[in-house]
This record gives structure tokens, C-alpha cells and sequence, in this order.
């Protein structure tokens, strides 16, 4: 896991448990991906906004999509790219491509989305929250050419 080009990248070898009787990727196996992107790209990138989600940060996920370029299956080595496209002051909407990797090089194989937004507070009384400064900075080389800033 690393960043390349301005996206941050995550491997992943698709395993046979993440695949139906037909051998194809299951739909809800790319939304789990771009989450666990994310997470990974906090834990590398922003180590301190794991600590305030741990207090009273909160990320809810308010849309995520998934469009289908071509079918992937067990074994496929994959890359998910995270891109930021748009940050607000509590939002965040981040673009990932999925990518197989072969010998052949690279091919498409979808594209998703999803937009967060950043919360404090107990459970039954949460507010929208600025995006930590931390987590601001640790977008900013990642952000795509189309990205808007509001409010940094």
C-alpha cells in the first residue's frame, strides 16, 4: 500500500470466499475494499485521526456506488486507487478505481465512490465536525484534478 500518480494505492488478491458459485466477485466485496482502502490510508497517512476516532470522531458514510467495467474472479490481483474529489469543511468524497494487475499490464475493472462526513459526539447527540487538519494534509497530494476544496 502506497501512493502513486496522486492516488493512494492498496493491493489485494481477491480470494475464493469473496466469490459466488460462478466464480465472480461478489458486489459487496468492492464497497468493503474501498472502506478497508480508507482505513489503510488513515493508518499510514493520518495515524493521529485513529486516535480521535477512538475518542469522539466519527466518520459516517453517507453514499457509496460502484460501477462494473468487467468481471473479476479468484486470484485477480487488484489495486483500489483512492482519489479525493471534494472536501468541505465536515465532508469528504473520495473516487476509487479498480484495477487488475497482470502480466499484461493494467485493465479497469470498476469505479466507485463515496462521501463521508465527519461527526463529534455521543451517539444520541452527534453534530457535523471540521475534517481534522491531519487528515486535510494527508488528503492533499491525493486529491484529483477535478477536486474542489470548500472551507480548508
Amino acid at each position: 500500500m502506497n501512493d502513486h500518480r496522486g492516488y493512494y494505492e492498496m493491493r489485494h488478491v481477491v480470494g475464493l470466499e469473496e466469490t459466488n458459485l460462478v466464480g465472480n466477485v461478489y458486489y459487496a466485496h468492492y464497497l468493503r475494499w474501498q472502506g478497508r482502502c480508507r482505513e489503510m490510508f488513515l493508518r499510514e497517512r493520518a495515524p493521529g485521526v485513529l486516535d480521535d476516532l477512538r475518542a469522539d470522531l466519527k466518520l459516517f458514510t453517507l453514499r457509496v456506488d460502484c460501477d462494473f467495467v468487467a468481471e473479476t474472479t479468484a486470484f485477480d490481483a487488484l489495486a483500489v486507487r483512492m482519489r479525493l474529489e471534494e472536501l468541505t469543511q465536515t465532508q469528504i468524497a473520495f473516487s476509487f478505481d479498480y484495477v487488475r494487475l497482470d502480466e499484461g499490464g493494467e485493465s479497469l475493472v470498476a469505479r466507485g465512490g463515496q462521501r463521508v462526513a465527519c461527526m463529534r459526539g455521543p451517539n444520541t447527540a452527534t453534530v457535523p465536525a471540521r475534517v481534522p487538519e491531519e487528515l486535510r494534509r494527508a488528503l492533499a497530494p491525493f486529491a484529483s484534478a477535478s477536486a474542489s476544496a470548500v472551507g480548508a
